[in-house]
């Protein structure tokens, strides 16, 4: 009987250490490790221990008896996965970390952000050094895109938070919530009460189409409808027009899948999860019946992971649409899916295409319609969102690969919500260097540099480190690279020493911003939100304004 890594895995890694027989793949020393889109476990080596269940922070991992029918097909992606690549024994020694001397001193840290890349940071600081940790954070809650970007029918993918927790308890770490960088307290200032700072800010931004039209009335970004369902605090006050019975997605990534399952979604399964009241209420009176997802390339090439892909088929009353006339894949993308060493993930990928293009629909259901091969031209419309012009595309090998190249041939799609979900984007921070292209600060490994050279106690880690790609456990890896080269520099002797310290730090902060929310305050916000959603029968009933949460937090 073999364990197996199921749809939720979100690529931490901490399963594999936990392993007694080394058969979880693959690991972060693999060159695959960062491009791969889940873990697996190796069905002929797992010995049934059960180690790597108790170690997973998702709930990700099952017993191969105990796999629900939407989950059964992971038992034959596991295996799938070694066939393409056997097990091989690791037999390299344990790297131990080096841990600085306690003539070093204590070590203080300020890590800017509450997401999973600075909660990994500050966890790995934690366990290495002894160390003073500050996180800060503008919102008054912690755990960035986990709490306000994780689709709310996640609900497991949202456990991560836990192991976050118990290590957030110690008196060597401190949250500094409701405060912002650069309003309450600069750059400068920061560096002045620690040896170094980590900025962990994510990717709040988004990337533009640059078609005509893109800027009409219900024309959005997936990143503000994300944030609006999840009770985002900046965002809570958007609407969206939920009048028509089609709505349009941009982009055919895991993000674009979890919004066009939002839209589809019955409000009563919705109503079981944590998405925000406002959005509920607004999605209990949605006409919407369609949505379209667009995808430049072709199913070989889709942004999505195979295993979201899958879920999509065991959607209540919904049904999965993929035009056969769509899977007719060019020269290139037919080799790469025949070669026998293609990955496995993109042979599911293709085959599930297949398999939702030989169903039949039902009417009376809602749709969720894939299109691949095409791309916006112009969304239509006066005064609001009407529909989009698409141009059909062919796909041509380049040095990057194959790349999607517009044709003559365009078709018009009526729709009254278009939303783009083509990336996250970061944003410039003050006092350090940015990099317009990319949207990431300059950095080598972590470092941030300036013309090169290393700017003394500055790190970035997550995605204003590497840019917007990956999924939340790839900020683990991440977060240990970006540390072990500042306790590296820690002692190397080449960090200074703060003239101030926490208590100096805490009185600072106290005279800038009198609506602190600390440990205890964010105790008391979580503590009531799943009270008010134990009341309701669901996870959490969120607090949406930043009034609403600092309430809570005096309890």
């Amino acid at each position: 009987m073999a364990y197996v890594i199921t749809q939720r895995c979100c690529n931490d890694a901490s399963c594999i250490t936990e392993c007694p027989v080394d058969c979880i793949r693959p690991s972060p020393k693999d060159p695959d490790f960062t491009t791969t889109e889940m873990l697996y476990i190796d069905p002929q080596t797992c010995i049934d221990c059960g180690a790597c269940v108790d170690a997973c922070p998702v709930d990700a991992i099952f017993s191969e008896d105990e796999l629900s029918k939407s989950l059964e097909r992971f038992r034959d992606i596991n295996a799938a996965y070694f066939d393409r690549h056997p097990l091989e024994p690791d037999m390299s020694p344990l790297a131990i970390p080096v841990r600085p001397d306690k003539s070093l001193g204590t070590l203080r840290v300020a890590v800017i952000g509450a997401g999973p890349a600075a909660c990994y940071s500050a966890d790995e600081l934690l366990k290495r050094a002894d160390v003073e940790v500050e996180m800060l954070e503008k919102l008054p809650t912690p755990y960035g895109l986990v709490r306000a970007g994780v689709a709310p029918d996640h609900p497991g993918t949202k456990g991560v938070t836990s192991m976050f927790e118990s290590s957030f308890k110690r008196q060597t770490f401190q949250y500094y919530l409701n405060v912002e960088v650069g309003k309450h307290i600069s750059h400068a200032e920061l560096l002045q009460h620690h040896h170094a700072v980590v900025y962990a800010v994510g990717a709040s931004s988004d990337r533009h189409l640059g078609v005509p039209g893109e800027d009409l009335p219900g024309s959005h970004a997936a990143t503000e409808f994300v944030a609006w369902y999840n009770g985002h605090p900046e965002y809570a006050d958007r609407t969206f027009d939920l009048s028509g019975e089609r709505a349009i997605i941009v982009g055919n990534g895991n993000v674009a899948l979890d919004v066009a399952r939002v839209l589809t979604l019955g409000p009563d399964e919705l109503a079981k999860t944590d998405i925000a009241d406002h959005a509920l209420e607004a999605l209990r009176n949605s006409n919407i019946r369609e949505v379209v997802l667009l995808g430049r390339r072709g199913p070989a090439q889709a942004a999505y992971t195979s295993s979201e892909f899958l879920a999509l088929g065991y959607l209540k009353n919904i049904d999965v649409i993929v035009d056969e006339e769509d899977l007719v894949l060019d020269d290139a993308s037919q080799a790469a899916v025949d070669d026998p060493d293609a990955e496995p993930s993109l042979r599911l990928k293709v085959a599930l295409a297949k398999e939702y293009a030989a169903k039949s629909a039902d009417p009376a259901r809602k749709r969720i319609v894939l299109r691949y091969l095409v791309s916006p031209a112009e969304v239509l419309g006066s005064d609001k969102v009407e529909g989009v012009r698409i141009v059909k595309n062919t796909l041509v090998e380049s040095a990057r690969g194959l790349d999607a190249q517009p044709t003559d041939e365009t078709e018009t799609i009526d729709a009254g919500l278009v939303i783009r979900s083509i990336g996250y984007r970061g944003v410039a921070i003050e006092d350090l260097p940015y990099d317009e292209r990319s949207g990431t600060v300059p950095n080598e490994n972590g470092r941030v540099v300036v013309d090169g050279e290393p700017v003394r106690g500055v790190y970035v880690s997550g995605w204003i480190k590497r840019g917007p790609r990956g999924v939340i456990g790839s900020n683990k890896t991440d977060a240990e690279e970006t540390i072990h080269l500042l306790l590296e520099d820690f002692m190397a002797g080449r960090l200074e020493a703060p003239t101030g310290g926490r208590a100096e730090l805490a009185k600072l902060l106290a005279d800038r911003q009198k609506d602190i929310v600390g440990r205890d305050g964010w105790r008391a916000i979580d503590t009531e939100e799943r009270k008010r959603g134990k009341d309701a029968g669901r996870p959490r009933v969120k607090f949406t304004s930043v009034d609403e949460l600092l309430q809570a937090a005096k309890g």
